[in-house]
């Protein structure tokens, strides 16, 4: 008698994301790319994630940003790059579910105690349909059982997007773009986005959460510019 099982098996086994191999590995990456992916160095910067010989770098030691530590999972490079841009301009949900298993092999949320996604301003989210921090964000706080603090913070000014502007442009068009609320007192939050380019947004974000009463901030991002 034939046996289906296995051919069932075979026709089930996923392949791989990126270069359609089958994929052993459990996240729909074969084992070959899953190597090769530009994963963020350890030896980075604790603070802001830039190279520095895993030591805090001069820049965070002159002028320190108000976020404590930054956990970056890749460098921002193919095919991580083409990954987060189908995410945010092609509603590729479904990859907010690869970020967020890989976030949690890769991400320390022991003393953290409630997670708060980049927040957008309702205009932005109506012309785009959605939030990509909040998709990321919320299947990492389902699998790490951590609060998620979306009501407790929002975006009051509809900025320009900040990848639209010259780097010097960007502090001073994100100033003042956050408020929070007394949720956060004594708290340790970790902010989740999407990519970290010059920090400008994050580190506006966490000023307006440690005026807030927030004890630590640390960042969470799926890619890091160099």
């Amino acid at each position: 008698m034939f046996n289906i099982k296995p051919f069932f098996n075979q026709l089930m086994q996923p392949t791989c994301i990126l270069c359609e191999a089958k994929a052993h590995h459990t996240l729909g990456i074969c084992a070959d790319c899953w190597q090769d992916l530009p994963w963020q160095a350890l030896s980075g910067c604790p603070q802001c994630g830039l190279p520095a010989s895993g030591n805090t770098c001069g820049s965070c030691l002159t002028d320190p940003p108000f976020f404590d530590a930054t956990h970056a999972l890749f460098e921002y490079a193919y095919p991580i790059d083409a990954l987060l841009q189908a995410l945010k301009y092609q509603h590729a949900l479904h990859l907010a579910r690869l970020f967020a298993a890989i976030s949690l092999k890769h991400v320390s949320a022991s003393d953290v105690d409630c997670v708060l996604p980049m927040p957008m301003h309702p205009a932005r989210i109506q012309q785009r349909g959605f939030n990509q921090s909040l998709e990321l964000a919320k299947r990492i706080t389902k699998l790490l059982h951590k609060p998620l603090a979306t009501h407790h913070c929002q975006r009051i000014r509809n900025t320009p997007p900040q990848a639209s502007l010259p780097l010097k442009s960007r502090v001073s068009n994100i100033k003042a773009a956050f408020t929070c609320d007394d949720y956060f007192v004594g708290k340790h939050v970790a902010i989740v986005d999407d990519v970290m380019t010059s920090g400008a947004s994050l580190n506006e974000l966490a000023k307006t959460l440690k005026a807030a009463g927030a004890a630590k901030v640390t960042c969470w991002v799926m890619a890091r510019t160099y």
